[in-house]
């Protein structure tokens, strides 16, 4: 079997870096987990290394060396619950963990529950609305007791149905051997980690001079929570501007914006009124990268598809994010974190006393976002060297398959975590627009253009929907 590095070298179709260009550090387990969560995420990151030396030797004709501690790409895995703002009540200036009460209530109700056949169910209450649908289909208060008893009333692939036909989220537990033999896990299994498309024919672009790898591009960032957003981070701590596009009336999760944005601007628009979706169609033109994470096929219906930007933008690299990926019986259904490791057996195999139980942290979220940032990366390499517009597609599920594929490792303590120090050690203070918060800083290290963000992260809406001016870009890039 290929290594976590390997598969990820597979899909740049160049063969293995140079020995010494690449080093990885550390090993599983860092957390209490069988699953080689650490591992993967430095593979995946040390991938992003190599892709930013490809980019860097067409800009300069010289190449980087890169390096990734395992313990910090896991820690990467878990960012949002290191944030730390300044205590109120501390005279001293000390910094106290950002907490989320109503967050953490969210999550003590999408666990796995036992359903009446003896199988699992994750039903999941990640937004308002997708909450209210949820409780529609289930019928009972939003606590962890009464989700518990309303789940175990049905059969589980029933309840999935329903949840389904409700347009909400949730999955019933499934074995990794079950999830590949089933129709949707074998068209996965059929993919690689990370798809780039060629949709359309162009001439090649040079990279933008400037004194980082990614100065001078341009990427729209049109996600929400975890994946997309950090799949734009990453660019933007390289050295792109970012504009992040939500609408005012979009539901977030704070401390996921908090933590997934740094580096970036954000503006407003709304792709259902005519105007905010022909404001958008503009900035495409002066687009290098457009990064979406709605359902397969819901941003063609309103003229923003893959080839549809294509034509008003030749050249540009459009990313796809989602749960279950573009092909296959279950692509137009919701998912988050939970659901991709509840499908595809992670969860299944996840519990120390029989029952299944999530990770402890975030590893298909995270992993997909740095695969998408891969796989952008790879995207631009090539439309450098021979042109083209470009579709990159990962999913979810597809990251929870390669985490799950990888092997297993074993440790001896709950509750496994770095040091207070170690986090220190990886933590930057950014000044934002609501005061000084403490945060882990670019994990992946660089030997001759540091990764870094040059912005801290924005509030919500407090940009105009323009580009900078490429000098000012260059310049705040430095």
């Amino acid at each position: 079997m290929k290594t976590a590095f390997e598969e990820v070298m597979e899909i740049r179709g160049q063969g293995m870096p140079d020995s010494g260009e690449i080093t990885i550090t550390g090993a599983d387990p860092v957390f209490s987990t069988e699953f080689k969560v650490g591992e993967n995420c430095a593979a995946v990151l040390a991938g992003v290394g190599v892709a930013l030396s490809d980019i860097w030797q067409l800009k300069t004709g010289q190449r980087q060396t890169a390096a990734i501690d395992v313990r910090a790409a896991a820690a990467a895995l878990r960012a949002s619950l290191y944030m730390q703002k300044p205590d109120a009540n501390s005279p001293g200036g000390d910094f106290t963990p950002v907490m989320n009460p109503d967050h953490e209530f969210m999550i003590s109700m999408t666990q796995p529950w036992p359903t009446k056949d003896g199988r699992w169910f994750l039903p999941h209450f990640g937004l308002p609305n997708l909450k209210e649908r949820v409780l529609g289909v289930l019928g009972c208060e939003p606590n962890p007791d009464a989700v518990a008893k309303a789940v175990a009333t049905w059969d589980a692939l029933d309840l999935e149905a329903a949840i389904e036909e409700a347009r909400a989220c949730g999955a019933m537990v499934r074995g990794n051997a079950e999830w590949l033999a089933s129709p949707h896990g074998q068209i996965l299994a059929g993919k690689p980690i990370v798809e780039i498309i060629k949709i359309a024919d162009s001439d090649p672009e040079p990279l933008p001079q400037g004194p980082r790898p990614l100065s001078g591009i341009r990427a729209l960032d049109l996600t929400r929570i975890l994946a997309g957003p950090i799949a734009a981070r990453t660019l933007a701590e390289n050295g792109a501007d970012v504009l992040m596009v939500t609408a005012e009336n979009l539901p977030q999760i704070k401390e996921h914006v908090m933590d997934t944005n740094h580096g970036k601007r954000s503006c407003y628009l709304n792709l259902k009124d005519p105007g905010d979706a022909a404001k958008l169609k503009e900035l495409v033109c002066g687009a290098d990268v457009f990064s979406q994470g709605y359902r397969p096929g819901m941003l063609g219906g309103l003229g923003f598809s893959p080839e549809d930007l294509a034509e008003v933008r030749p050249g540009l690299v459009y990313l796809s994010i989602s749960c279950f990926g573009a092909d296959g019986p279950f692509s137009h259904r919701a998912g988050w974190e939970q659901v991709a490791q509840t499908v595809t057996g992670i969860c299944h195999d996840g519990g120390d006393h029989g029952g299944p139980a999530l990770l402890p942290a975030a590893a298909c979220d995270y992993t997909t976002g740095y695969l998408g940032a891969y796989g952008v990366l790879l995207a631009l390499a090539r439309r450098a060297r021979e042109g083209g517009s470009y579709h990159v597609r990962v999913s979810l599920c597809q990251s929870g398959m390669f985490i799950y594929r990888q092997g297993k490792t074993t440790y001896e303590a709950p509750d496994m975590d770095l040091s207070a120090q170690e986090v220190e050690a990886l933590s930057i203070t950014s000044n934002t627009d609501n005061g000084p918060l403490r945060h882990l800083g670019p994990v992946l290290q660089m030997s001759q253009t540091p990764p870094h963000w040059t912005r801290p992260t924005p509030t919500l809406g407090s940009s105009a929907p323009e580009w900078l001016e490429k000098m000012d870009a260059a310049d705040a890039a430095e």
